[in-house]
């Protein structure tokens, strides 16, 4: 069974880029906009891992983050961001993302992240 995958950006491009690349690896993807949708899906689909990005209209990804917890308890979350502080780094580690990705993303250090924290 395929592991499931939910990418929350606001970007369509980044959306598609992100399901192509997990699809072609096998892994199963579902897809929001904002991080209120991305909350409704995750209580409904129980992803095993959420890549979400920091900047979205509406509640950030920093604020949704702890909502995570309740929505999809023990899926990993792993954030990104374009325009990204050591801040908002340090304090979305310090609230339990798995992991911080710089935009533009490494298709190959996106894949070994998802993987270690489906190991998790």
């Amino acid at each position: 069974m395929a592991k499931d995958v939910l990418i929350v950006d606001d970007e369509g491009n980044i959306r598609r880029m992100l399901r192509a690349l997990l699809e072609s690896e096998g892994y199963g993807v579902r897809e929001a906009g904002t991080a209120e949708a991305a909350l409704e899906e995750a209580g409904q689909s129980s992803p095993e891992v959420i890549l979400l990005d920091l900047m979205l209209p509406g509640m950030s990804g920093l604020d949704a983050l702890p909502r995570f917890g309740e929505a999809a308890p023990g899926a990993p979350v792993i954030m990104m961001s374009g325009r990204a502080t050591l801040s908002d780094a340090v304090a979305a580690t310090r609230m339990g993302a798995f992991h911080f990705f710089e935009k533009p993303l490494a298709p190959e250090s996106v894949l070994v992240t998802v993987r270690a924290a489906l190991e998790i």
